[in-house]
């Protein structure tokens, strides 16, 4: 394999973008109406001095990263603006080349450290890095004049053991293991809670014609995997699923269903009675058969100190947001998880490093059982859909959580030419239809081919001139669990 090139990163500009959602959409504990978009764009240098720039997009999204209650959604938001502005400093304050996981490695530890002094979890404190070694990737992948794909499997990110999580594994060995990237993959539909189940249950019409209701998305994008949130009130949540199964079992063929907790279930008992009483309700047969994991139902003060092997023999459960620090997965290992989920949001090098585990930990058992899942419902049509997807393929994962183009109108809201470029760049991806850029989603999956181009994921960038700055940091706190 090719030598990792060196770079100092000469610029990092935060930007941010508001978004409407067409469709509310409640996740745990918040119901969520419209929230800002993170960019970061990144100027990279290299030690023979050619440079080039790149970019990357992230939903701010509130009550997932830090669930206090005592925060608003603006006090979640300007948390995330935080974490953003520490990470920029810290690139930005070491003017040493390294490669593209170099700069991550060296800074991750300080920066969880002066993140944790601020008030903010490992979680939320991992947004900001993910986001800039996204852009920072995007341009290495231009500088060089190669695809993602193509850089992450010659390893010309020079991932290595010297971050002590990272050490022990062969890392050329197992990236140059990696399937070729598929052409298509299966969009998992997700339905919150407050969601149109029927049509009988569009009480206040958006009248846009795109769908309102499941059973709208169904007819409409024709998919086959789902994904279905559950509240942690056992009789409602039975109710609920099976109103959610009088949809499903009309759809033709094969069906695949995650079970999303969203840290709702107080102990491993609650999911445990869950299970039992779906398996016991034949209205749910055809549900119950389909699911295949069961994603984070103990809140996670509790879920890595509980023992899930009881209902992981039911049915698998993997980790979601518990997975704060790069050993989460290790220690979720010991009580009975059996896999973790990919999102960019959480940092590429995460992923991978989660992803090698899985292939070490399998080979020592002769078998397949640890995996990880592709989940993230708030990716926005643009950099940050494409990157998510683009990082998935490149993991093997054969499906994945997309919900961001049913909650937003596509593009609507960005210029036309912006929506015309990404259209023009990828054809496969995307279409114009409703007035606007969206997914096309065709018999339940996405057309990703293009996502090959050069650079990370893609051949389009937004009108970065057109937007204004990440919003400056804030005077007061509302309340003392928010950033001073």
């Amino acid at each position: 394999m090719a030598e990792a090139p060196r770079f100092r990163v000469r610029e990092v500009a935060l930007h941010e973008r508001p978004v409407k959602l067409r469709l509310p959409f409640r996740f745990g504990v918040v119901t969520l109406t419209e929230c800002p978009q993170a960019f970061a764009r990144a100027r990279i240098e290299l030690v023979d001095g050619r440079s080039a720039s790149g970019g990357a997009a992230e939903l701010m999204a509130p009550k997932w990263f830090d669930k206090n209650l005592a925060l608003s959604n603006d006090d979640n938001f300007e948390q995330l603006r935080d974490v953003l502005r520490l990470a920029r400093d810290a690139y930005l304050a070491d003017a040493s080349p390294d490669s593209a996981f170099g700069h991550f490695a060296r800074h991750h530890d300080a920066h969880q450290a002066a993140a944790a002094a601020r008030g903010h979890n490992p979680l939320l404190a991992s947004y900001g890095p993910a986001l800039l070694d996204r852009a920072i990737l995007d341009a290495l992948c231009r500088a060089l004049g190669v695809s993602f794909y193509d850089a992450m499997r010659a390893n010309l990110v020079g991932l290595d053991g010297r971050h002590p999580q990272f050490a022990g594994i062969g890392w050329a060995a197992f990236l140059d293991a990696l399937k070729p990237p598929a052409r298509t993959i299966a969009a998992r539909h997700t339905v919150g809670l407050v969601d149109a189940i029927t049509n009988a249950d569009v009480t206040q019409p958006v009248n846009d014609g795109l769908p309102e209701s499941l059973q709208q998305v169904v007819d409409r994008y024709g998919h086959r995997h789902f994904k279905l949130k559950v509240g942690g009130k056992i009789d409602d949540d039975i109710a609920r699923l099976t109103r959610n199964a009088a949809v499903l079992d009309r759809v033709d063929g094969e069906i695949l269903v995650s079970l999303d907790g969203n840290e709702q279930y107080e102990s491993a008992d609650g999911v445990g009675e869950l299970l039992a009483r779906m398996r016991e309700a034949p209205a749910l047969r055809r549900l119950w058969g389909a699911i295949a994991f069961i994603e984070q139902p103990i809140h996670r003060k509790a879920a890595l100190d509980v023992d899930v092997r009881g209902i992981g023999a039911i049915k698998p459960v993997i980790v979601d947001e518990s997975d704060g620090e790069l050993d989460a997965f290790v220690r979720a290992r010991e009580h009975g998880y059996r896999g973790i989920s990919s999102k960019t949001c959480k940092g590429v090098y995460r992923s991978l490093l989660n992803a090698a585990r899985c292939a070490t930990w399998n080979r020592e058992s002769d078998g397949a059982r640890y995996f990880m899942s592709g989940e993230d419902l708030t990716t926005q049509a643009g950099l940050a859909v494409q990157q998510d997807l683009a990082l998935v393929n490149l993991l093997g994962i054969t499906h994945v959580e997309r919900n961001g183009h049913h909650y937003v109108n596509g593009m609507a809201a960005l210029p036309g030419a912006e929506q015309q470029a990404f259209l023009a760049a990828h054809p496969d991806l995307y279409e114009h239809s409703h007035g606007a850029t969206r997914l096309r989603i065709r018999d339940g999956q996405l057309a990703i081919g293009s996502l090959a181009s050069v650079g990370y994921a893609s051949a389009a960038q937004p009108s970065w001139d057109t937007m204004p700055p990440l919003a400056p940091p804030m005077r007061a706190a509302s309340n003392p669990g928010a950033p001073r």
